[in-house]
């Protein structure tokens, strides 16, 4: 059995509980690491040297960064419905996955830890983060208005579950937002499944 480590609050973690729920892959949550344990023992950094969650602990050893797990578990599962084996279809995939990465994620740093986290940040760079924020999250709404039922076609895939979280950050955080119909819609599709209901909460950013 799988262990995941790290608390359900991060973002990242839900990443790779909703992965494994949907892969169906037995695994134990160990909620505590990050909350009550600290991530700076050396129990955990010989886990993770760089001291965050989440981390998967599997027979062959430990890994880190939440893309890659969720990548490994879709892999390990055999389910080329959510990461084909075909390269161009695993690629399709893997770049929403690393735009939700290397472009969404870095957006929202300073409106999210200002506006829900409750951190002191500069009124100018709050309200560029969120221009920022709500340009991409427009292109996503543009993209999913043109495609259909999810971000690679009618496939449900590893992209929705990374940016289906990214979506639900974007619309609990309080802030001013575009309208996007396409994308209320997409949320109220992934919602549904029943690996969401199960390990999402809904009103956790």
């Amino acid at each position: 059995m799988f262990r995941i480590l790290g608390r359900r609050s991060s973002i990242n973690v839900r990443k790779v509980l909703w992965t494994a729920a949907e892969c169906g892959v037995p695994f134990a949550h160990e909620e505590e690491w990050g909350s009550e344990r600290s991530l700076q023992t050396a129990e955990f950094l010989a886990l993770n040297p760089n001291g965050m969650v989440p981390v998967l602990v599997t027979e062959q050893g430990a890994l880190w960064e939440s893309n890659a797990i969720c990548r490994f578990l879709a892999r390990h599962a055999r389910r080329a419905d959510l990461l084909p084996d075909e390269p161009f279809g695993a690629a399709e995939v893997e770049k929403w996955m690393d735009w939700q990465a290397a472009e969404l994620n870095p957006s929202w740093g300073a409106a999210f830890t200002a506006l829900v986290r409750q951190q002191p940040r500069a009124p100018g760079q709050i309200q560029q983060s969120v221009e920022n924020w709500n340009r991409l999250m427009t292109r996503l709404e543009q993209h999913l208005a043109q495609s259909a039922s999810f971000v690679v076609g009618d496939t449900f895939t590893l992209a929705d579950i990374v940016l289906g979280l990214s979506l639900q950050r974007w619309l609990l955080t309080p802030m001013a937002r575009p309208s996007t119909p396409a994308l209320l819609a997409y949320r109220a599709r992934l919602l549904e499944r029943p690996a969401a209901r199960a390990w999402v909460d809904p009103l956790v950013p």
